[in-house]
């Protein structure tokens, strides 16, 4: 089995070297590049293609978030997590719009980096459970504040099924694999999802998810 291609995107060398020592303790991992800026790492990027770039946000040259677009735009099967100091709803949102597929805190554990690289090298999405205990409590906090109730609890078994494959950045085609069903019927349902919880795009849906704690 082929070892994950990892590149390291952070202005710090000793972050870098940091990462590095925890993903190549790993058998199946590999770091075939590291960039001190956001410039360098759009230009590794797109040269080595590979599974998954690990960007820090603040960047100097090219920020995080611009770099991510330019390589999620120009590298679509390049898998992007972002590393960032603050768990700010704000940084997740503008980084899910470049098109990341997972946010993690600089002082996660170990553990969180390696189980990050691995979900989104996967097709799916991962957050700090630190950024997703704050979304949860900022929403919990929302809807109070405006006295409604979580349309979530009206989905029904499958529509919570496919919301969380969905949210995980799963295609409809993927989806209809594991279910048993055909496209057709995934997309329905999740328009059926998106009209029930008043969600209008695939950010929104991750969003969502994170903040509910489906996905983390």
């Amino acid at each position: 089995m082929p070892k994950l291609r990892i590149l390291l995107g952070d202005d710090h060398t000793i972050v870098r070297h940091g990462l590095r020592k925890i993903l190549e303790g790993l058998a199946d991992c590999e770091v075939v590049a590291e960039a001190g800026d956001g410039r360098e790492a759009v230009r590794r990027a797109l040269e080595l293609r590979p599974d998954v770039a690990v960007l820090d946000i603040g960047m100097p040259l090219l920020n995080g978030i611009e770099a991510t677009s330019q390589i999620t735009r120009r590298a679509p099967d390049v898998r992007v997590l972002i590393l960032s100091m603050h768990a700010n709803e704000a940084y997740i949102v503008q980084a899910l719009q470049a098109g990341a597929k997972g946010y993690l805190l600089k002082d996660s554990a170990d553990t969180d980096l390696i189980r990050g690289v691995t979900a989104v090298a996967a097709g799916g999405s991962f957050f700090s459970p630190a950024v997703a205990k704050v979304m949860l409590d900022d929403y919990v906090k929302q809807l109070s504040k405006r006295g409604i109730t979580d349309r979530y609890e009206t989905l029904s078994e499958r529509e919570r099924e496919v919301f969380q494959l969905v949210a995980e950045g799963r295609t409809n085609k993927e989806i209809a694999e594991l279910l048993f069903v055909s496209p057709n019927t995934v997309e329905t349902h999740r328009l059926h999802i998106m009209e029930k919880l008043d969600l209008h795009s695939a950010v929104e849906i991750v969003l969502y998810a994170v903040r509910r704690g489906v996905i983390r």
